[in-house]
């Protein structure tokens, strides 16, 4: 695991409605990341959160995020507009990508809803930059919620917006998706309802073309009661016992184990760990269905054992 950065809060700047971007600094060069990477912030008030960056690969000496109000936050994302000011200290951790662009791809198609606009601009920018096909569609209920639209309607006629309450309707995903030719790589980041609907629209398309970035963990379909299994630590030589009622990460935790974590949902891919015998009961919302074959790695936060014994990479 990479050490936590201490960075400085340089810029709050309000976007839209509920958006405030976050510009961080430290000293010197940043660890660099490509398009779609998200970092993880960890607030004075101990919550972790992760937020996808919107500033360019190219500037390392800052971190952009942009950081929507969620009616719900338990104190993320609320801190953050409502306490977190210029001039604190923050630690965060380098750059992840469970959300990276296939820049090879003949044309692409960005899809987003509401905040999920962050790392779709990221990919925008991106692409622009590699003077590729793509357009991007961007989905929101008020046009006074419409973040970054001075960086997207740079991108001239290659980015369309869609407002709601002025179409009468929501974006009509399955009209979007059937439109492109079968080249196309789809990538979506949206709210759950817009999620589900493009998973269905893109359906027939083949897998490895189709790519979802979550910001809030999907509904999973568990049957039966969970179960109790034994979850044993390879390089540590010891074996825990996960009951029904806590993750694999608890109990890891509970036992003093350094893990890195923060969503704990299934989201952010942060606890990702190596599997190296039994076979895992995938419920994260961070990998590809053929990753989930492979059961290569498991998310310890939310994911649990299909059979009684589950060897792991610590």
């Amino acid at each position: 695991m990479s050490e936590s950065l201490k960075l400085r809060v340089y810029r709050l700047e309000w976007e839209a409605e509920g958006v405030l971007e976050v510009e961080l600094r430290g000293e010197g060069e940043l660890p660099g990341f490509t398009s779609g990477a998200h970092i993880d912030l960890h607030l004075p008030n101990g919550f972790s959160r992760s937020y996808s960056l919107t500033s360019s690969p190219e500037q390392r000496d800052r971190y952009c995020v942009g950081v929507g109000l969620d009616a719900s936050s338990k104190g993320g994302s609320r801190y953050i507009h409502t306490q977190l000011r210029p001039g604190q200290f923050l630690q965060v951790d380098p750059p992840r990508n469970n959300f990276p662009l296939d820049e090879s791809a003949e044309r692409t198609v960005l899809l987003a809803g509401g905040i999920g606009v962050t790392p779709i601009l990221s990919h925008a920018r991106r692409l622009a930059e590699l003077g590729k096909d793509f357009v991007v569609y961007h989905a929101v209920q008020e046009r006074s919620r419409a973040a970054f639209t001075e960086a997207l309607e740079a991108l001239g006629d290659r980015y369309h917006l869609h407002v709601d309450a002025e179409q009468g309707a929501v974006l009509p995903l399955a009209e979007v998706v059937a439109a492109q030719p079968p080249e196309t790589h789809f990538y979506c980041c949206g709210p759950e309802g817009m999620m589900t609907a493009f998973e269905q629209a893109t359906a027939d398309r083949p897998p490895e073309q189709v790519h979802v970035e979550y910001f809030v963990a999907r509904k999973q379909e568990v049957s039966g009661a969970e179960q109790a299994f034994t979850l044993v630590l390879q390089q540590q030589g010891v074996e825990l016992e996960v009951p029904p009622n806590k993750s694999m990460l608890e109990v890891l935790l509970d036992q003093g184990y350094r893990v890195p974590n923060s969503c704990r949902d299934g989201i952010c891919g942060s606890c990702e760990t190596r599997v190296l015998e039994g076979v895992p009961e995938h419920r994260d919302s961070v990998l590809s269905a053929s990753e989930r074959a492979s059961n290569k790695t498991v998310m310890l936060c939310i994911s649990r054992c299909q059979g009684d014994r589950l060897v792991i990479d610590r």
